[in-house]
């Protein structure tokens, strides 16, 4: 089980993620590459809240082979195309993590890969079996 800090004696965050998360010893560790919000059939929507949500389905695959879910990302890193995508994309993680608070940085970048990318995210699962 990860452990959550959210520290009072720390500014809080504006929005649903943890100041820090505790691995425990003896957890395994999962890390992605950066996920985009590109569809299996290769179709990418305009939208970032919509980008947002193929790309918590992409982890949410890629952490089921390794035997883990969504509440078992400790750390995730999100890049954004331009900050007042922000708001779509935190509208989204947080309804889709629910109570589950995992570290977040995130980056606001030039641009992406390719168009039209709005948002990326790369996480790291941590899970005791």
């Amino acid at each position: 089980m990860l452990s959550i800090y959210d520290l009072e004696e720390i500014h809080p965050h504006s929005t649903h993620y943890a100041h820090g998360v505790g691995v425990p010893a003896g957890a395994r560790l999962m890390l992605s590459n950066g996920h985009i919000g590109t569809r299996v059939d290769g179709t990418t929507p305009d939208d970032v809240a919509a980008q947002t949500e193929v790309i918590f389905e992409r982890l949410e695959a890629v952490l089921a082979a390794d035997g883990m879910a969504l509440t078992d990302i400790a750390q995730m890193t999100t890049y954004l195309t331009e900050v007042e995508y922000q708001d779509d994309y935190k509208r989204v993680r947080d309804r889709i993590l629910g109570d589950h608070k995992p570290a977040n940085t995130i980056v606001i970048v030039k641009a992406l890969v390719r168009e039209p990318l709005k948002v990326e995210i790369q996480v790291v699962g941590a899970k005791v079996d």
